[in-house]
């Protein structure tokens, strides 16, 4: 549910050929943000003056929806996080943007990003407690989200940057499988790892973005009825496979432990066959791989900035910089061995399981705003292209949302969608809102 008690789909039904409900969508958001944006900042920009006027047949009408300054805007600046590109305007949109403004959307606004999509912090702050990071990369765009002044924001993650923010702010986010969503004018960070992910509520949010920007289906919008049968109720017998990581021992948080185990027993009290799997591949390797090509790709693409402008890269980049231009070229190859491999046994290494299930951070969201977290938990799924999602799973002690990471095989994403919308209806997660 949104703040104002609607779902995003009877937002979607009410506004349809209704230009004052459409506008009145727009204007509520607005409201939201002048309130909230002086202390929160998930936005680097915002248009002075918003038009409805010629989408209202379509079904995006008068929604916003934040888009990630990862991402190209031809009429908004598009900074990537980086001072290096402070006031630069892109000459087109990009593909996931054009989508949207097809469908009816309205861009509200430039969510921050971590610099490059790297770990260099953005400004904006934890919706939930201001003292703690959202995390990175999709930094504002899950703080908007999660403070309901947008029901949909577009991020990426090339190693966890939508799953886990999502986790720290309480919403689900949803990284569909790689290449699922066009990447174009998205600026890369590493090209093979490189996804774009949506954030939402609920799962059926991030569905009715997978319906329009990856099934390219706006019929299924037509109405209740047609979103019913697009996107039924899952009653069938479910199975999932609980991977434990090996830095579960050593990493994980009292109360995410807690958390992760009395989701899987609301699970199982809900008729859901839980399986504890020794994972077929090597997650550590995995952890690994990703890391060395990020290392490479993103010096590949970003190695002359660093050269060109050194004081305005900070040391997070300059180091990921230097890894990538020591990476020996061999190691970076069997990288790539291995998530072939490991994709092309996507399905296999799911081992009968409907899902997996496993955590998508340590903990919640880490104090202080100078780190946005430990992407670990997400890694072998984003070298993977895996479709991957975490739900909002319960609050600790300190009043920060935890989460819960449902992993598909490569390539389900309707299902693995599906299987997430079940296990949400069976967690029943307790929803709060953002005082303004």
């Amino acid at each position: 549910m949104n703040r104002s008690g609607h779902s995003l789909l009877a937002t979607l039904l009410a506004n349809r050929h209704d230009e004052a409900a459409a506008r009145a969508t727009l204007q509520d958001a607005q409201s939201r943000a002048n309130a909230l944006e002086p202390w929160l900042r998930a936005f680097t920009h915002r248009p002075d003056t918003y038009t409805v006027r010629d989408a209202v047949a379509r079904p995006l009408a008068g929604v916003p929806v934040g888009v990630k300054d990862l991402i190209s805007t031809a009429d908004m600046p598009t900074g990537y996080g980086s001072p290096v590109y402070d006031g630069n305007r892109p000459a087109h949109d990009a593909t996931i943007v054009s989508m949207i403004r097809a469908q009816g959307g309205t861009v509200f606004g430039k969510t921050t990003t971590t610099e490059f999509a790297w770990r260099g912090p953005a400004a904006t702050v934890n919706p939930w407690n201001r003292a703690h990071t959202p995390g990175g990369s999709s930094s504002g765009s899950a703080a908007a989200v999660a403070a309901g002044i947008v029901p949909l924001a577009i991020g990426t993650q090339t190693v966890g940057s939508v799953v886990r923010p999502a986790a720290y702010c309480g919403v689900v986010g949803y990284k569909p499988s790689y290449r699922a969503v066009p990447g174009k004018g998205v600026h890369p960070l590493a090209v093979s790892l490189d996804h774009v992910g949506f954030f939402g509520r609920t799962v059926e949010d991030v569905a009715i973005a997978h319906a329009l920007f990856v099934e390219r289906a706006p019929q299924a919008l037509e109405s209740a009825a047609a979103w019913r049968d697009h996107f039924p109720r899952d009653t069938s017998a479910l199975t999932l496979g609980v991977v434990r990581t090996p830095f579960w021992d050593e990493l994980v948080a009292p109360h995410q432990r807690d958390n992760f185990a009395a989701s899987l027993r609301k699970l199982t009290e809900g008729g859901v066959r839980i399986v504890e799997l020794d994972y077929g591949a090597d997650l550590q390797q995995m952890r690994e791989a990703t890391l060395t090509i990020l290392a490479v790709e993103a010096y590949r693409v970003l190695g002359d900035v660093g050269a060109r402008a050194p004081a305005l890269v900070s040391e997070h980049m300059h180091r990921l910089l230097s890894e990538g231009e020591a990476m020996p070229l061999e190691r970076y190859q069997q990288a790539l061995l291995l998530q072939a491999q490991v994709r092309s046994q996507s399905a296999a290494l799911m081992q009968g399981c409907d899902a997996l299930v496993t955590l998508p951070a340590s903990g919640e969201a880490p104090y202080g705003l100078g780190d946005t977290g430990d992407a670990r938990f997400c890694a072998p799924w984003s070298l993977m292209g895996a479709p991957a999602l975490s739900l909002p799973s319960g609050w600790s002690d300190a009043n920060l949302p935890l989460g819960f990471q449902v992993v598909g095989a490569f390539g389900d994403d309707a299902k693995l969608l599906r299987v997430a919308a079940r296990i949400e209806g069976l967690l029943q997660f307790e929803r709060r809102t953002v005082p303004d």
